[in-house]
């Protein structure tokens, strides 16, 4: 048998953050006589004084702090515990599915997750990132995607993506005479963000050589690298941009591109409940900015 409760800690804590055997009484809706047994118990059982006066306040002792220090996470674990139970007993979702694609913003997709956390500490959001080109194998709880079309779900546009051309700064293109058209071009590799599953089908599109990669994150590796040029997430290379690491191609046509984003709701979802209702609106104020 244990010799201690998590009531009994929890009491000292709450002692130690309010000064005194009084005030915890009153912040617990306990007596004091009450608070001064539990800890006095405690203290017994362990065989190790906890507290100590230090004129007004009381105060831990040096082996009180250690081992309060180590039993606050076990309190924290049980709260949260108790916070969960709560939210079942209530009807609240525990669980929710999320597919955003690559290119979204990953400053915005952050900004909106912590804040979905903060209002529903206790709903897990199982986060999948994909690329337009991969097939999405499961439709998920809400979708940020660009293939619109290929879904049977409940969206609308909720913002655009601008690409924009670049290469390395010092890019043999940046040094041929201006604009650059496809026949300047063709000379270089393109670099291209394509799906495992879609490599076999490129398009190479006039290019030399079409060298592709599965992630964003790496497509701007490639160009900072000097492996090629290609079109990137204007947002996602805003530094690189600022300190002119990347520059923007001087093109004759097409140095931008547009790509929608299409904020989806499974079909299969009879009512949408508050959560869905806040994450979607946290996505349409993060697609405003």
């Amino acid at each position: 048998m244990h010799k201690s409760t998590l009531e009994q800690w929890s009491l000292l804590d709450k002692v130690v953050e309010l000064g005194s055997f009084a005030k915890a009484a009153e912040a617990t809706w306990r007596s004091q006589s009450s608070v001064s047994y539990n800890l006095a118990s405690l203290q017994e059982k362990l065989g190790v004084a906890l507290l100590q006066t230090e004129g007004r306040r009381t105060v831990l002792t040096p082996a009180g702090e250690v081992l309060l220090t180590q039993v606050r996470p076990l309190l924290k674990s049980f709260y949260y515990l108790e916070s969960s139970a709560a939210s079942l007993r209530e009807g609240t979702r525990t669980r929710l599915e999320l597919v955003v694609d690559n290119i979204f913003p990953r400053s915005r997709l952050f900004a909106v997750l912590r804040e979905f956390q903060q209002q529903y500490p206790h709903t897990q959001v199982n986060l999948t990132e994909v690329l337009e080109s991969e097939p999405l194998l499961t439709e998920a709880d809400v979708m940020v995607l660009s293939r619109r079309q290929d879904m049977s779900g409940r969206g609308e546009w909720l913002m655009n993506i601008d690409f924009v051309a670049v290469a390395h700064a010092d890019h043999p293109l940046h040094h041929q005479p201006q604009p650059l058209n496809e026949d300047d071009l063709a000379s270089w590799p393109l670099i291209r963000i394509v799906g495992r599953e879609a490599k076999a089908g490129i398009d190479e599109t006039g290019a030399a050589q079409c060298w592709t990669f599965s992630t964003i994150d790496a497509a701007i590796e490639a160009i900072t690298w000097q492996v090629g040029y290609g079109w990137l997430p204007e947002e996602r290379i805003a530094q690189q941009l600022a300190n002119e690491t990347i520059k923007i191609l001087p093109l004759a046509h097409g140095i931008r591109r547009a790509t929608p984003l299409h904020l989806i709701v499974k079909k299969e979802l009879v009512a949408i409940d508050q959560q869905i209702q806040t994450l979607l609106a946290l996505f349409i104020k993060a697609g405003q900015r």
